[in-house]
């Protein structure tokens, strides 16, 4: 009798604590998702950082090794916004044309840039200078970006298609090119088609480049 009165008293609290352990289990396996204007800002300072790196490393191999992340991260972030990023800016926002319009053309003249930097060694003298234009272009579109273009399509969007934009966009860029491609197409579906012939070229020779192991985005495979 004194038994069942225990379990019948103690079994609504053991299992009210057996909830609330496995509630705190599984939130802790949540993903925590990201809206997309979140996303594009933690790729811009992973871009500035690799960039500082450059400038501030000792030696030539580091210097290597920073431009080549520095490269892998601008391209990809290239083409994943104007793959994804941009279209969204056509479809949600009034001005929205405009805007895609004037970005790839700014992505543009940081594309030709980008493509002579990455041909320069470090004891080429137009290396920093390249690389000092290439950020200074870059910074100014990083920063038009952020405070107006993001803001307004983060307006736009439901919570939901924020999040999943950043879910395509973050797939989309294991799939696409990871150098500068100034002459190819900027918009879909030409983009993608020439993306896709062109990334698995940059893929076989990014195995044979020199990345830094302490970097703290992804690194190439």
């Amino acid at each position: 009798m004194l038994l069942s009165r225990f379990i019948q008293k103690t079994a609504p609290r053991t299992t009210s604590i057996l909830l609330k352990q496995q509630h705190r289990s599984f939130s802790l396996t949540i993903p925590a998702m990201t809206l997309i204007s979140q996303t594009i800002k933690n790729d811009h300072r992973e871009l500035e950082d690799a960039y500082n790196k450059i400038l501030s490393s000792s030696t030539d191999d580091e210097k290597v090794r920073w431009q080549n992340q520095f490269t892998w991260e601008l391209a990809r972030h290239s083409i994943g916004e104007e793959l994804l990023v941009y279209p969204a800016f056509e479809k949600n926002l009034a001005d929205g044309k405009q805007m895609a319009d004037k970005d790839r053309a700014e992505h543009q003249k940081v594309k030709e840039l980008l493509y002579k930097f990455q041909g320069l060694k470090p004891s080429d003298h137009e290396f920093k200078p390249t690389l000092k234009s290439l950020w200074s272009d870059l910074s100014q579109h990083i920063k038009e970006e952020e405070e107006h273009d993001l803001v307004k399509l983060e307006n736009a969007l439901q919570q939901a298609d924020s999040e999943k934009l950043t879910t395509s966009f973050k797939r989309t860029k294991k799939f696409i090119p990871t150098r500068s491609h100034p002459d190819a197409p900027d918009k879909p579906p030409y983009e993608t088609a020439i993306g896709l012939m062109t990334a698995p070229l940059d893929h076989l020779a990014d195995i044979f480049r020199k990345f830094p192991s302490e970097s703290k985005s992804e690194l190439p495979p």
